[in-house]
């Protein structure tokens, strides 16, 4: 039997990556059966990194395009639909500079319009749609949503709760799920009906608090005296010490400059090795009261109560992968894990981890982001720790948003019409527009 394909691009913040998937012809609309053929991951930094030079965004993707023109055999190529989807590095472009993100997009379209496929487009997908689509692919590859029963026909499962979804990215972060109650702030819920399932979700994407620029704002508050050419940094290792200029430390809209900008200025950065002093430094970049909303995650956005079991995946699960942690290890084993990382000193550390030394000073401050963002900020609390999963994959396949967006795009998900949201507001109706694809039965 045939197989047909599909190519996502996922520009991030920090790098790309082009996923190839494969399904049996004529199967779009069973479940279970896409498999991703390849992860290609371009070199160089996110699109987002070539404001100033948009070419070489096009010119970055085409290694990766060519490989996948190996894989695609050359008589369906031209029926392989085709995405680009860029997410918070664009976005933070686009509000520092929308031309200038208009042009990337351009050039990155016209590279990939160079090659013999379906190409369907290059956008920049809104905080919510990427926590959406994570969450689809999530529970898609972990069938809950749909399976093919023994007799011999794709039934809804009875019993199996809907997993949510946690994702970690360079720029922004996002938490997806299905609450056991109804959303009360509607920019913060979406609604899916998917294989004749209604769906209702919460979801929301925090800019920002991606692990790049978490640290970015780590280390500006970190530099409180403008004066000071020094940083003395709880969250680094003891003997660690690097360079850091001004220009490179405030170039982003996540780090406010100082009041009184410094010329271009080169920092010393000396690790301390605190834990302590670290989790506290961190604490400080979210605002946890709720006021009068009652509920909320951080920074007085609306969150219902965490429920069921999670997936934490991409920086999630890379850096707790690191330290060993992604096997649902107690609270307690994970505490005194980090704690015992954070303590160590940089020459320790190179002697433990020598081919990791470019990332090395970055796990103790992301590990410890983590547990604060997880706790402080979205509420998981002692009992509920265990139904995290900490996972890069489920059946073989990445997870990530690329599947989901693929899967709502190409029709492979029968959405039904969308008779039933007509009656909200407009804003509401034009999301639920962008996200359910009318499927004509």
């Amino acid at each position: 039997c045939p197989s047909q394909y599909g190519l996502v691009f996922d520009a991030g913040s920090t790098h790309t990556s082009l996923y190839v998937y494969r399904w049996p012809a004529g199967k779009e609309n069973g479940t279970g059966i896409i498999s991703q053929v390849e992860a290609c991951a371009v070199s160089g930094p996110g699109i987002s990194s070539y404001a100033d030079d948009p070419a070489g965004a096009g010119a970055s993707l085409k290694p990766c395009l060519e490989r996948a023109m190996k894989i695609v055999p050359a008589e369906q190529q031209r029926e392989t639909p085709t995405y680009l989807g860029a997410t918070a590095g664009m976005r933070l472009l686009r509000e520092q500079n929308s031309t200038k993100a208009e042009q990337v997009l351009a050039e990155v379209a016209k590279a990939i319009g160079e090659y013999p496929v379906d190409f369907r487009g290059a956008r920049i997908l809104a905080g919510n749609e990427e926590g959406s689509f994570g969450w689809i692919t999530v529970n898609y590859l972990l069938e809950t949503l749909i399976k093919f029963s023994f007799a011999e026909k794709w039934e809804h499962p009875r019993d199996t709760e809907v997993l949510g979804a946690l994702d970690l990215g360079g720029a922004s972060t996002q938490i997806t799920f299905q609450p056991g109650v109804t959303v009360e702030d509607k920019n913060t819920s979406v609604f899916f009906r998917l294989y004749g399932t209604n769906y209702s979700l919460y979801t929301h994407s925090y800019l920002c608090y991606g692990q790049t620029q978490a640290l970015k704002r780590l280390m500006a508050a970190l530099h409180q005296v403008p004066e000071l050419l020094q940083i003395s940094h709880p969250c680094y290792p003891k003997g660690y010490r690097e360079n850091v200029t001004t220009a490179d430390l405030y170039d982003s809209p996540c780090v406010p400059a100082p009041s009184t900008p410094s010329p271009a200025t080169v920092l010393t950065v000396t690790g301390t090795g605190d834990a302590a002093a670290c989790r506290a430094a961190i604490q400080k970049l979210f605002n946890f009261s709720c006021g009068a909303n009652g509920t909320c995650g951080f920074n007085g956005v609306y969150q219902p109560p965490v429920r069921g079991q999670f997936f934490a995946f991409a920086g999630f699960y890379y850096t707790f992968s690191f330290l060993n942690l992604t096997n649902q290890q107690s609270l307690n084993h994970v505490n005194s894990t980090i704690q015992t990382f954070c303590n160590k000193t940089w020459t320790e550390l190179l002697e433990a981890y020598p081919q990791d030394k470019q990332h090395l000073p970055e796990y103790c401050p992301v590990a410890i982001y983590i547990l604060v963002m997880l706790f402080d900020g979205y509420k998981f609390n002692e009992q509920t720790w265990s139904s995290i999963h900490f996972s890069r994959q489920a059946a073989n396949t990445d997870i990530g948003w690329t599947l989901g967006y693929m899967l709502n795009l190409t029709n492979m998900i029968p959405a039904e019409a969308l008779e039933r949201v007509k009656g909200h507001q407009p804003s509401l109706w034009a999301a639920a527009v962008s996200f359910i694809v009318l499927a004509i039965v």
